[in-house]
């Protein structure tokens, strides 16, 4: 066991790796508390606030500085730059990386943009979109973007000579090509892309709503840290913030796992381990499965009642936790139903083919 630990790039069972992501987390908040202790202790409190002030800042959070519509507010814009970015690059960056003319345009200024630093655009951004919340989605969007771009033009020049050597042998054509073969191959590397790119607006979301503050996470960290120096604040928002990340980071593997699941195969098919998910993966797959279908089920209600008639009240809940980014929310959910119907209409259209030819192997 303890070879297996330290094996260079060694895998862990889940387990395994489940008690050490909760041991590392304790380790840290001890070294936190032990560091902070004490009327004098190793790290004044100007520098780490202590855990139990953090802990109580949670408190305050939510009873004065409305912390739910604040947090959802940073959703929505990050929501909006996600879906933006996504929009944009992937279309351009096939342009630049498929064809000559295009890639011999805009490639390198493409590059070139990746230099750029992001917090010195905002007042460029400010003039082009004004200071509301639609100037911060485009700055965290733009910020995807100069990434994104060339990280599909490296996975387009990734895809293997044998694939496309074949379909051109089978006769297919320019289109045929990009279908069958360069999306899907670039997509099922790009998610994991994108999933690491994605959290580059959080990183910037401090700079994006301390511009004319109108509400957020990055607005709480911004005036409790500069005009207030309320670093459990800071710390406590900081936290709020990686919790959204890492479950965040869960929905992109769950989403990852249902469209690309050839990527989770197990890699030696001659290994006598035991092949099946574990048992925690499935309790994780159905768990996310329920969250889904909960979602739905509230986004329809909250539809009916904020656009169709209101039969639980005249209080718009989408208006008042997103505001201006609701159109993300809503495309994000429209795709969501598009493919949970188209899902359910496979299934009932086999279990009509089924019924129809009940001698089919």
């Amino acid at each position: 066991m303890v070879n297996k630990l330290f094996k260079l790039r060694g895998q862990l069972d889940s387990k395994t790796s489940f008690a050490l992501s909760i041991g590392g987390v304790l380790f840290i908040l001890l070294i936190w508390f032990l560091i902070t202790m004490g009327e004098n202790p190793i790290v004044k409190n100007g520098v780490i606030p202590k855990p139990f002030d953090v802990l109580a800042a949670f408190g305050e959070l939510y009873q004065e500085k409305n912390l739910i519509r604040n947090m959802f507010q940073s959703i929505g814009i990050n929501l909006a730059g996600y879906v933006e970015a996504v929009i944009i690059a992937i279309p351009i960056g096939f342009m630049i990386g498929l064809f000559p003319i295009f890639r011999g345009s805009f490639s390198n200024l493409v590059d070139a943009i990746r230099y750029v630093p992001l917090g010195a655009l905002t007042v460029v951004f400010i003039s082009w979109f004004g200071i509301g919340v639609i100037m911060k989605a485009h700055f965290l969007a733009f910020g995807i973007i100069i990434y994104l771009l060339p990280t599909i033009v490296q996975r387009i020049n990734e895809v293997k000579d044998v694939y496309l050597k074949t379909v051109y042998t089978l006769g297919a054509s320019p289109w045929q090509t990009i279908k069958t073969v360069y999306f899907p191959s670039v997509m099922s590397r790009l998610s994991d892309d994108i999933r690491v790119l994605t959290a580059i607006s959080w990183t910037y979301i401090v700079v994006a709503e301390g511009i004319n503050s109108q509400g957020g996470l990055g607005s709480l960290i911004f005036f409790a840290g500069s005009r207030f120096r309320r670093l459990d604040i800071v710390f406590a928002v900081l936290i709020i913030i990686m919790i959204i990340g890492v479950f965040q980071d869960r929905i992109f593997v769950h989403l990852d796992k249902k469209f690309f699941p050839h990527k989770f195969q197990t890699k030696n098919k001659y290994s006598n381990e035991i092949k099946d998910e574990t048992a925690m993966t499935s309790i994780s797959s159905y768990f996310m499965n329920t969250l889904i279908w909960i979602l739905i089920a509230l986004y329809v209600l909250l539809v009916i009642n904020e656009y169709l008639f209101p039969f639980i009240g005249d209080f718009k809940l989408f208006d008042y936790l997103f505001g201006d980014t609701c159109w993300a929310i809503h495309f994000i959910f429209l795709l969501i139903l598009t493919y949970k119907g188209n899902q359910f209409y496979r299934k009932l259209s086999s279990a009509k083919n089924a019924n129809l030819n009940p001698t089919a192997v």
